[in-house]
C-alpha cells in the first residue's frame, strides 16, 4: 500500500496512492492524522472520492511530525569518505518540521549559509507508540518507508560540534512523495540516489547501513517514546557536496532528484531564500 498527504485547494487529505496513479481520498487530513488511529491500517483499505495527483500535489507526506530524529555516519561508504570510522552507536540529531517540505517544493537555499549540501535518505515512519523495543517489535511499529533529503548548511553545521543548526534551516528538506508499507518492500536492498542537474552525485544501496530501520527504532525508543508519525531519516551514502574536492554546493535554479527504488522520486528545485536573489 502506498499512502500520501495532497493539497486539495484549501485543504489537505491523507490518499491511498492506487498503481494506475489515482488517488483515493481517505479520512484524515494527512498521513499523521491517519497513522494516529490505531485501525489505520483498515481504514486507509476504504474508498473515497478520487484525485488527479498531478493536479493536487504532493504536502509533505507527515506535514508536522512529533519528531523528526535523523541518523548521521550511517553508510559504510559515507563514513569512509568523511574519513571516520564505523561508530558502536548511531549519532542521532534532529531536524524540525518547519524545514520539510513537499516532494515537488522549491528547496529555499538559506540566504546566510554559502555551503548548502545534499544528502539523499531512506525515510523510516512510525505506525505504533513503542518505548523499550526489541527487534520484533520495533519491526512492527513501521508503518512504511519514504524519501527525505537531509539538505544540510555545512558552515552552520560546523560551526560547533553540535550539528542541529545546520540540518533545520527552515523549507529545506522535501519528504515524500508516499509512504510504501513493508510488505510492498520485502527485505530486498534498495538503491538510494541522487541527482544534481543531471548528474548522479550520490548513489547507494540501503545494505550498507550500518544501522539499519528496526535497529534504530529500538535503540531510539530506548530513549524516549516514538509515536505514529515520528519519523527517523537513516543516513545518506556517499558522494555529498561538502566531501568532494573541491566542496561542491547547491545554487540558485540546481535541480535536485532523489530516488529511491520502490517507493518514488523526490523533484525539486533549489530557490534563494525570498529577498535575498
Amino acid at each position: 500500500m502506498k499512502l500520501a498527504t495532497l493539497r486539495l485547494r484549501d485543504r489537505t487529505a491523507a490518499v491511498r496512492v492506487e498503481d494506475d496513479g489515482t488517488a483515493v481520498e481517505l479520512d484524515a487530513p494527512d498521513v499523521g492524522a491517519l497513522l494516529s488511529d490505531p485501525a489505520w491500517s483498515e481504514r486507509a483499505a476504504a474508498g473515497g472520492a478520487r484525485h488527479a495527483i498531478a493536479e493536487a500535489g504532493y504536502a509533505p507526506l507527515v506535514p508536522r511530525p512529533g519528531k523528526i530524529l535523523c541518523v548521521g555516519l550511517n553508510y559504510r561508504n559515507h563514513i569512509l569518505e568523511m574519513g571516520r570510522e564505523l561508530p558502536p552507536y548511531p549519532t542521532l540529531f534532529a531536524k524540525y518540521p518547519e524545514a520539510l517540505v513537499g516532494a515537488h517544493d522549491d528547496i529555499v537555499l538559506p540566504a546566510a549559509s554559502g555551503a548548502v549540501d545534499w544528502e539523499a535518505e531512506l525515510a523510516v515512519v512510525i505506525g505504533a507508540t513503542v518505548r523499550h523495543a526489541d527487534a520484533d517489535r520495533a519491526r512492527a511499529a513501521i508503518a512504511g518507508y519514504s524519501i527525505l533529503n537531509d539538505v544540510t548548511a555545512r558552515d552552520y553545521q560546523y560551526r560547533t560540534r553540535q550539528w542541529l543548526q545546520g540540518k533545520t534551516f527552515e523549507a529545506t528538506s522535501p519528504f515524500g512523495p508516499v509512504l510504501v508499507t513493508p510488505d510492498e518492500l520485502g527485505d530486498a536492498s534498495l538503491t538510494v540516489t541522487c541527482t544534481l542537474d543531471g548528474e548522479v552525485v550520490q548513489r547507494g544501496e540501503t545494505s550498507e547501513l550500518v544501522f539499519g530501520p528496526a535497529d534504530l527504532v529500538a535503540y531510539v525508543s530506548g530513549i524516549l517514546t516514538l509515536r505514529p508519525g515520528d519519523v527517523i531519516a537513516t543516513g545518506t551514502p556517499g558522494g555529498v557536496g561538502h566531501a568532494r574536492t573541491p566542496p561542491r554546493y547547491l545554487e540558485e535554479g540546481a535541480k535536485l532528484l532523489t530516488r529511491i527504488e520502490g517507493i518514488g522520486e523526490l523533484a525539486n528545485v533549489a530557490r534563494a531564500e525570498s529577498g535575498q536573489r
